[in-house]
């Protein structure tokens, strides 16, 4: 066995950067020391090797020891490692100096003359800096559509000495894989070594694994220099995650299939995508990531893009994910523009792709790698404006960097998953063409991603009836306590400098309000306050009643084909997260608090599910279903005119049976057949309202179906809230009371931390419970002072 020492010291100087600028302003300065210092003390044992390992540095710098030159970084997202055995002494003295992103990247752009790579500069409402496709750092540091330019500077990760003779492991994962002719399972155990010794060392290396009682031993023998072995460990008696990405023809459609096959079975993939946490990378801990994590589990998600504008996640993020059951749709990070290929910029990409790869790779979350984020759509839509007779140089460039060197590391460091070259992407039909489809977007291949903010959002005939719906999505604003932490009383405006200055997407708020508008009457109150705060809680019900509308349709779509489009199998809405406190796509917002969204996707991805839409004057009701096997169910559709708590009719169709991991229909009724059947109700006066029930308290979410917009709606009266606040054992119990039926009840302590069981939702019944589950210590006193409840009538 060797000896080694591992060393860590903490670089306090850079763990709390100081920020400077008004608590609104998007675009501070970033005020951190250039030049780092660090005394280190060293024992005087000799070894053959001694190592000085940064897993993280942001960005660009060079690295000194006793005034020696080890190298330079250049490269956010590498593990950097220097050899030090000539230079170290007794007392040693680690400098690490930094360089400016921002003019390192201003630099390399100025110096790249074969040909331009767009974009410069992001759009002015991003008030963004430029060039980042030129630095291998977090792509959203330099600003994005939901986020602020601060290009940060410093060690973003551990630092430490590694001292060895003979040997020292640097990379160790297991990957386990099935062998169909053996029915046999298998454990790949890939172990990556640095050899000190001039010789080869034999050896026998043990794998033990007490639980499976397995144990077997192996004779090795290492060669000098980095190289691995491979050991393949027989496994009996016990199951592991497969993954397979299923591209094949249909029945009845062109194209291809796009789906998920986990474990032999087809997964309907449900959930978001996932942005950094914070702007600071230091900021975000273990209880950050799982608040964020445990919220989408929460929310019925069984997955989450890390998308490829931000930063590979920390070894956590994955931890919890294996241990909660999300799976992971992983980008590598390149997002929304052109890149070089240089051979400096491919060498640094490609040790950057290997070691990921390898640190990740063990992880049973991650069901794919995908080379980038929307760069084959760009390319193909001509985002850039890039001139016909130039178009082979950047269709050569993105095949250079996607295909022969990521997807190549990719598939030779990891045979156990799928490669995807882009998101959106054609898939094989990419592959076909090249690897750049026509039409990207193309509903009969690969995955989509669909925004639309000029068309009516509750009308489902204009969302793709795609195979997979990898992003989409409407803004909202966060809550007004969240926003209150970084604003002023003159900033609580829906027009004011600060909402002007929060909001990133071009034409957002006024999008907001066009959207609001189609159903719901605008704020007209004389009181600025709560005109924001109505205009913020109208934002959120709009976003929420736009997804549930979107999710439902793909979640609806997945078993049938329709004119040649269908088999829709997967719907991950943009995005979970927010990374600073302002408008944008998220259903969490910043500090971990759940939008009204995020209340209705636990609704909306329940794992049953009746879902209406209307065509043609016909009222359709589809049980969807992710269970593994049929129900005998009933089906109860209740009509409510809007002026009373009591019935209009009610309809129960028993025997139902709701196909296991299926979405097909159930019942069908023209409207006008229906409203007159229930006392002559009329499309204003009356909603519709219906679940599936079973036996021993088995039922899904009651949903709903609104036969006119609520700005239109007939007997609707403004109701008399109440609730009464008790606790029992670690949660709270809140009974709310109405006189009247009451749309999208909302309940709001404020800036206490935690989550209502159910939120937003219709009140169709005098009284109906909510249990609140705290994050952090509260009382029944601290959440009926703090409590706000509002319903849509309360908006004025």
């Amino acid at each position: 066995m060797s000896d080694f020492l591992v060393m860590q010291w903490l670089m306090s100087a850079l763990s709390c950067p100081l920020l400077t600028g008004k608590a609104g302003d998007g675009r501070r300065s970033l005020v951190v020391p250039s030049v780092l210092q660090v005394n280190l003390h060293v024992s005087d044992r000799k070894w053959q090797k001694v190592n000085l390992v940064f897993e993280g540095v942001d960005t660009v710098a060079q690295i000194l020891l006793n005034n020696v030159t080890l190298g330079r970084t250049d490269n956010m997202f590498n593990r950097y490692s220097f050899d030090i055995a000539r230079v170290i002494q007794e007392v040693n003295f680690v400098e690490v100096r930094f360089l400016s992103a921002v003019s390192y990247a201003a630099e390399q752009s100025r110096c790249h003359k074969a040909h331009s790579i767009p974009p410069a500069c992001p759009p002015p409402v991003q008030q963004g800096e430029c060039h980042v496709n030129f630095i291998r750092k977090e792509q959203c540091s330099f600003s994005w559509d939901w986020g602020p330019s601060f290009p940060t500077q410093g060690i973003w990760k551990d630092v430490r000495i590694e001292a060895y003779n003979h040997y020292h492991l640097i990379y160790f994962s297991i990957t386990p894989f099935f062998v169909k002719n053996a029915q046999q399972w298998y454990l790949e155990v890939e172990s990556i070594f640095d050899v000190v010794s001039s010789k080869p060392i034999a050896g026998l290396v043990t794998v033990n694994i007490p639980k499976l009682q397995t144990q077997q031993t192996f004779n090795v023998k290492l060669q000098p220099g980095e190289g691995s072995i491979v050991l393949l460990v027989n496994i009996n008696k016990v199951y592991f995650r497969t993954v397979e990405l299923v591209q094949e023809p249909i029945p009845g459609s062109p194209g291809l299939s796009f789906y998920f096959r986990i474990n032999g079975r087809p997964i309907f993939i449900k959930g978001s995508n996932w942005i950094p946490a914070d702007s600071f990378q230091d900021r975000v801990t273990y209880d950050t990531l799982r608040l964020l994590l445990k919220s989408a589990a929460d929310a019925n998600m069984n997955a989450l893009r890390v998308w490829g504008g931000g930063v590979y996640e920390q070894d956590e993020f994955y931890d919890i994910c294996d241990e909660i059951g999300i799976m992971i749709w992983q980008d590598f990070m390149f997002a929304c523009a052109l890149y070089p290929t240089n051979q400096n910029y491919l060498e640094s990409v490609r040790a950057e792709v290997s070691h990921q790869v390898r640190r990740l790779k063990s992880h049973p979350s991650i069901i794919l790698w995908s080379g980038n984020n929307e760069n084959e759509a760009a390319i193909a839509g001509n985002w850039f404006s890039i001139p016909a007779p130039d178009r082979g140089v950047y269709i050569k460039d993105y095949v250079t960097l996607y295909v022969k060197n990521i997807r190549e590391i990719v598939l030779s460091e990891d045979k156990s998953r799928p490669f995807v070259a882009s998101s959106p992407t054609n898939g094989l039909e990419s592959v076909k063409e090249g690897w750049l489809s026509q039409d990207p977007y193309d509903t009969h291949y690969g995955d989509t991603h669909f925004y639309d903010y000029n068309s009516d959002c509750w009308n489902w005939t204009v969302y793709p009836r795609t195979r997979f719906a990898s992003e989409y999505g409407f803004q909202s604003w966060p809550s007004f306590s969240t926003i209150e932490k970084v604003s002023s009383p003159e900033d609580w405006s829906y027009t004011s400098n600060f909402s002007l200055h929060r909001q990133h997407h071009e034409g957002g708020n006024i999008q907001m309000l066009q959207e609001i508008e189609r159903h719901f009457k605008l704020p007209q109150s004389p009181d600025p306050v709560k005109k924001f705060k109505d205009m913020i809680y109208l934002t959120q019900v709009m976003q929420a009643q736009c997804i549930k509308t979107e999710t439902e349709f793909y979640r609806f779509s997945q078993s049938e084909i329709i004119n040649g489009e269908g088999h829709t199998m997967g719907a991950l809405y943009w995005q979970l997260n927010d990374i600073w406190q302002a408008p944008s796509w998220a259903s969490l917002e910043y500090g971990g608090k759940w939008k009204l969204l995020h209340y209705f996707a636990q609704n909306f991805f329940a794992p049953l599910l009746p879902v209406a839409y209307e065509d043609k004057g016909m009222l359709h009701i589809y049980s969807v279903s992710d269970f593994h096997e049929d129900h005998k169910l009933t089906l109860r559709v209740v009509v409510h005119a809007w002026s009373s708590l009591e019935p209009v009719c009610i309809l129960a169709k028993e025997g139902v049976t709701v196909k296991a991991q299926s979405a097909l229909p159930i019942y069908k009724e023209s409207i006008s057949d229906l409203l007159e059947r229930c006392r002559n109700c009329t499309r204003k006066s009356c909603i519709v309202t219906f679940c599936l029930v079973g036996e021993d308290g088995f039922q899904s979410p009651t949903n709903y179906y609104f036969l006119s917009s609520l700005k239109d709606a007939v007997g609707l009266e403004k109701t008399q809230l109440s609730a009464s606040v008790s606790q029992q054992d670690d949660t709270y119990i809140f009974v709310l009371q109405t006189t009247a039926i009451a749309p999208f009840v909302t309940l709001d302590v404020g800036s206490i931390k935690g989550r209502f069981s159910d939120n937003g939702f219709l009140m169709t019944e005098k009284k109906k419970v909510v249990v609140f589950y705290p994050w952090e210590p509260t009382s029944v006193e601290e959440l009926e002072s703090s409590l706000t409840l509002t319903s849509l009538l309360d908006v004025v």
